[in-house]
């Protein structure tokens, strides 16, 4: 199960890429769907953080990964996002860890 959004499968169900019902659609308002960037960023910030770095969203169009060093990257969406914080921080940085999980969910909600 997906520790960002809770749908069970393949990272790309969550991205801007693909419309799932209840989760996000292109077809929403803008408000809405500025929303809903909005709360995946921080989610995945949030996650970002316990690999030191942190993720913004660039002018609503691609996304900002940052390290505590300096280092920053664009990504274009967030299917592509763990591939590249695996590069930039040169270590296995995976969301679904169950020692991650366990931590996050002592931390409180997004």
């Amino acid at each position: 199960m997906c520790s960002l959004c809770g749908i069970l499968g393949s990272n790309e169900h969550w991205t801007d890429a693909v419309a799932r019902p209840g989760v996000f659609t292109r077809n929403t308002e803008r408000v809405d769907r500025s929303r809903e960037r909005a709360k995946r960023v921080r989610i995945a910030s949030r996650i970002l953080t316990e690999f030191g770095m942190t993720l913004s969203d660039w002018q609503g169009s691609s996304f900002l990964l940052s390290t505590r060093t300096g280092k920053t990257e664009m990504v274009e969406d967030l299917g592509h996002l763990w591939p590249l914080a695996e590069k930039i921080s040169g270590r296995v940085c995976d969301p679904l860890s169950h020692a991650l999980i366990e931590r996050l969910e002592g931390g409180g909600d997004v």
